[in-house]
């Protein structure tokens, strides 16, 4: 469940709060520090507080960060929503990713600030409710997907070493109709390439074929997904799946995957027969929804802006990898 508490305030009410995920462009974030005479005084936090009634969200965050800040916001996107019980309230958190900026952050309120990397975060005691957000924030904006069937398996592993240098951190191997031996060597020749760039690889479909070859997850397909009653061993590493509706995202967020692909947005050669949903109906399914979500189909990494504008996390894309 994403639903997260550390206590059964049934009776709580639902307070709506915005929180900031000020990005710069080397990747690192901006924590503050609840100073004292507040609940959980101390705590690190991303920067933020509650919607005052009637209040659209962004307005809501310009405000925020303007106060506690003394920052004017620019750019930002929605990103993930969360709702977390607390001893004292319940709070849904409308997540925004800040990318542009005036001024320079400056604690108006008595906080702490402190800049971090989402590899490692060095501040602790961090407010409980954004652990999952620290964890999304690991992710890489860009997801790919091989087709070794395809192109053939020297130009693939040509094609995935030239996108590791440039970047590529997430990889998912699918290849449904490579026979199991070949797969495994395939697999095993991938993560050797992958390696030395600490990128992750995930296995479509096959938890047995990622223990086994030591790849950092699985990838479920959607009807792997409605089948599952439970989140796999956490020794499998990396939880995904792919969804193309309403059901099969509320599916992966009972579960708590660590994300989903949702698809796809535009026509694309691998599912000539499956109808594109288009940008505003990927906008809708995801508003509000407590997963990062890649958007998928015939997309590539000009397409990464928009979606991030929708809401996504980051795209996914087969032709695209290079």
């Amino acid at each position: 469940m994403n639903h997260m508490t550390i206590s059964t305030a049934e009776s709580a009410p639902l307070v709506e709060v915005v929180a900031a995920v000020i990005l710069r462009p080397d990747g690192q974030f901006l924590l503050t520090r609840r100073p004292g005479g507040k609940v959980y005084s101390g705590y690190w936090e991303f920067p933020g507080g509650k919607v005052e009634p009637g209040e659209a969200l962004f307005h809501a965050l310009e405000r925020e960060l303007w106060e506690e800040l003394g920052i004017h916001v620019v750019h930002a996107t929605p990103w993930i929503t969360r709702i977390f019980t607390y001893q004292h309230a319940t709070v849904r958190l409308h997540f925004f990713r800040v990318t542009e900026w005036e001024g320079q952050p400056a604690p108006r309120e008595k906080q702490g600030l402190f800049w971090q990397a989402p590899q490692q975060v060095d501040v602790s005691p961090v407010l409980p409710a954004n652990g999952p957000i620290l964890h999304a924030l690991s992710l890489p904006p860009v997801y790919a997907i091989t087709r070794a069937a395809e192109t053939g398996v020297e130009t693939a592993w040509k094609q995935i070493e030239q996108a590791l240098q440039n970047g590529l951190r997430l990889l998912q191997i699918r290849e449904k109709h490579m026979p199991p031996d070949q797969l495994r060597a395939f697999t095993k020749q991938v993560l050797s390439l992958t390696r030395p760039y600490q990128a992750k690889v995930l296995i479509n479909g096959d938890a047995a074929m990622a223990r086994e070859t030591g790849a950092e997850g699985v990838h479920f397909t959607s009807a792997q997904l409605l089948a599952m009653s439970s989140r796999p061993d956490p020794a499998d590493g990396l939880c995904a799946a792919s969804c193309h509706n309403a059901e099969e995202l509320f599916a992966a967020e009972q579960l708590g995957l660590d994300f989903v692909v949702l698809g796809p947005v535009q026509t694309t050669l691998s599912h000539p027969g499956l109808a594109p949903m288009g940008w505003k109906r990927f906008a809708t399914l995801i508003r509000g929804y407590p997963l990062p979500v890649y958007a998928l189909g015939g997309l590539n990494a000009q397409d990464l802006p928009i979606a991030q504008e929708m809401g996504a996390h980051g795209i996914a894309m087969m032709r695209g990898i290079v």
